[in-house]
């Protein structure tokens, strides 16, 4: 699979969306400056660009008919505004999400308007996933969000708790979301060693589309004891009741930049194009 590998990400396809026509949308992008692992990352430059810049033109291969950054830090808005990029400043927020709804107040969006949310971290997510999340948005208009998952093919990512686990109803409504090998494989995992399944076992992709009303709603719900035990912000909009679409891909798209290792990757890989 992709993930753990800098290649062209061209050949993901989401299920279901093999392909149609692009939803009307927006993406924006959620640049904050200051990072606990890796320093003012956004900022860090590859073949001469800052990597927020590579991510915002990654996004602009899809068919999204605007791509904004939102910055948090004029040091942000500085850097992308030679390259051309359309950039918000926001104010002090806890969470991307909550940067996304500041967007969505002040350019007044409507409450249909289908906003991707792509982070600035990740300049090699396919922007078929990312069209593909608008379109599964923009046909279910029962739903707030949308958002991706894989197989999972590996036992070291099945009891990893930075690989989130989902679970999906038949029509791909998501039921819940953990950090824990979910479902959990009675009389399987118990044993020693534990059995470990070769399928059935999704792995959730944190890459979302929303739609503008949730966004400016969702910031204003308290946080639900299942999120906070979790710390998932997506189980708050289930405990709500917000239904969430999940398009399942054939593999894990290309990992973000967490780290100085991810970070030096991503350069040798970015200048040996």
């Amino acid at each position: 699979m992709l993930h753990g590998h800098w290649c062209r990400p061209s050949d993901l396809l989401a299920d279901g969306n093999r392909f149609i026509d692009v939803a009307a949308y927006l993406i924006i992008i959620p640049a904050r400056l200051d990072s606990s692992r890796l320093a003012r990352k956004v900022l860090l430059s590859a073949a001469g660009k800052p990597l927020v810049i590579h991510t915002w033109q990654a996004a602009l291969n899809s068919g999204a008919d605007r791509v904004i950054i939102a910055a948090d830090d004029p040091a942000v808005v500085d850097a992308v505004s030679p390259y051309g990029a359309e950039v918000m400043m926001t104010g002090p927020a806890d969470s991307g999400t909550d940067r996304l709804a500041q967007v969505a107040h002040q350019l007044n969006l409507d409450d249909d308007t289908v906003v991707v949310n792509l982070q600035a971290d990740e300049p090699l997510m396919p922007a078929r996933v990312l069209d593909s999340l608008a379109n599964e948005l923009t046909q279910h208009s029962a739903a707030a969000i949308a958002t991706a998952c894989c197989p999972i093919e590996e036992s070291t990512e099945l009891f990893d708790p930075n690989a989130v686990k989902v679970v999906l109803d038949a029509d791909r409504n998501a039921l819940y979301f953990s950090r824990a090998p979910v479902p959990f494989e009675r009389g399987r995992f118990d044993l020693e060693p534990p059995q470990i399944p070769t399928k059935g076992h999704l792995r959730h992709l944190g890459v979302y589309a929303y739609r503008a009303g949730f966004l400016k709603a969702f910031s204003k719900l308290p946080p639900s004891d299942a999120e906070q035990a979790e710390s998932l912000e997506q189980l708050r909009a289930l405990h709500y009741g917000y239904q969430i679409r999940v398009i399942r891909l054939q593999q894990s798209t290309p990992q973000g930049i967490d780290t100085e290792k991810d970070w030096l990757a991503f350069s040798q890989y970015i200048n040996s194009l």
